[in-house]
């Protein structure tokens, strides 16, 4: 079901991706040649996916069907839904998993290590979002809201925990080289798997 999401996605957002990470890709490579930074591939990667992961967000909550409508009620529409049933997993849990990553990204580059912290981040946005729908003549859902902060909360919480993990690990296991290498052997995996070359 992720898989054909994202399939989804990318049928009318891949010239957008192109051209955006072709850009960040040649100003990332230029600035690492003129300022002698030393390049960490892993960094790179991630900062391509985190570009990847906000371009396809846009394009998920601007581009869906108008619907319009507002509420305004915490929790009527997400219990709307059976559990267990195809909506509730699209739309509840759904919700949660869209942002897991921001909050495990927001963590990751803001270095915040509060979970107030990162709730407030994900509200602000996720409210944004709400906003800019209604105007759009989508929907304004106060549940939305509240999932997303869950997500934001599970992608921080993630993070932390891969975080202490990390700093368990024998020192040649802390290098860059590692990181580097476990980063393209998952990019590499990734792709087989989009591309039906393997199962998981």
């Amino acid at each position: 079901m992720v898989k054909t999401a994202i399939f989804d996605l990318l049928e009318t957002t891949w010239p957008t991706l192109v051209i955006f990470l072709v850009i960040i890709i040649i100003l990332r490579v230029f600035y690492i040649k003129n300022t002698s930074k030393k390049l960490i591939l892993h960094e790179e990667l991630l900062l391509l996916c985190f570009i990847t992961y906000i371009l396809l967000l846009f394009e998920l909550v601007t581009s869906r069907e108008y619907v319009g409508g507002m509420n305004l009620v915490p929790f009527r529409e997400m219990f709307r839904y059976p559990i267990g049933s195809s909506e509730f997993y699209s739309q509840v849990v759904g919700n949660i998993i869209l942002f897991m990553p921001f909050g495990f990204f927001a963590t990751y580059y803001t270095k915040i290590n509060k979970i107030r912290n990162i709730s407030f981040i994900t509200f602000l946005v996720s409210l944004t979002i709400e906003i800019v729908q209604r105007f759009i003549g989508r929907t304004f859902d106060i549940d939305d809201i509240i999932l997303n902060v869950l997500g934001g909360i599970a992608g921080f919480l993630i993070y932390v925990a891969l975080d202490a993990i990390r700093k368990k690990l024998p020192s040649f296991l802390q290098k860059d080289g590692f990181y580097n290498f476990l980063s393209i052997l998952v990019l590499v995996l990734a792709l087989l798997y989009f591309l039906g070359l393997i199962r998981f």
